[in-house]
């Protein structure tokens, strides 16, 4: 399966790439005919650096962000956003040390987005702004928006490294890669995929960590 492997470059920068996988994949909420990996994003620094710098190009020095919140285990990306935020004057104007915090949330059994006692202060009464890796229905996001409300934090926008969603809930959806930087990415539900119409075998489980062979 590795060695179908395709790399595709943004628009924005040509040392931002992510690596796409062609084939016959489940998330869990459709079926998709590439897998998205952005491991190396996560994991090298240089590129962690080079995607974050994208990402905060889509923003205005006009919002104020005082708190990142890393899904997908996004946290060195998330870390490195936090420093391009700053660069342009997108600052925490409330945190009582002058900087954005970067969180992650837990998530229960019944994946519900938590944050416990020792987190929430960077959330309650903080304007966020939520990470994701990749996006493909929105159903994550929404979810985290209810929790975000749930815990008294104010959504300053909403970024994924690859999404096929412009706007969830009113929010725009920013992202480094979309669905016309892969050519033929498609997603279906489940009941409407035409790979398991015709017979053929689905090849992993994935979602924003990674994949899981069948």
């Amino acid at each position: 399966m590795e060695k179908r492997q395709m790399k595709f470059y943004s628009k924005d920068s040509n040392a931002a790439a992510i690596h796409a996988l062609p084939g016959h994949f489940a998330t869990s909420h459709s079926h998709i005919n590439y897998y998205i990996d952005i491991t190396s994003l996560k994991t090298r620094i240089n590129e962690a650096k080079e995607v974050a710098k994208v990402l905060a190009g889509k923003f205005t020095s006009h919002m104020t962000v005082d708190t990142i919140v890393c899904m997908d285990g996004t946290e060195v990306i998330g870390a490195f956003l936090s420093e391009e935020l700053e660069k342009r004057h997108i600052l925490s104007t409330i945190n009582q040390h002058k900087t954005v915090y970067v969180v992650s949330p837990e998530i229960n059994g019944n994946n519900q987005v938590m944050f416990r006692d020792n987190v929430k202060p960077a959330i309650t009464g903080k304007h966020v702004l939520l990470l994701l890796a990749t996006t493909t229905t929105g159903v994550t996001i929404r979810r985290s928006l209810e929790s975000l409300q749930y815990y008294g934090g104010s959504v300053a926008g909403v970024v994924s490294v690859f999404s096929t969603v412009k706007e969830v809930e009113g929010i725009p959806v920013e992202s480094a890669f979309e669905q016309d930087d892969i050519p033929g990415y498609a997603a279906y539900k489940p009941t409407e995929c035409p790979y398991c119409k015709n017979g053929q075998r689905l090849e992993a489980m994935v979602n924003g960590f990674g994949y899981s062979k069948l």
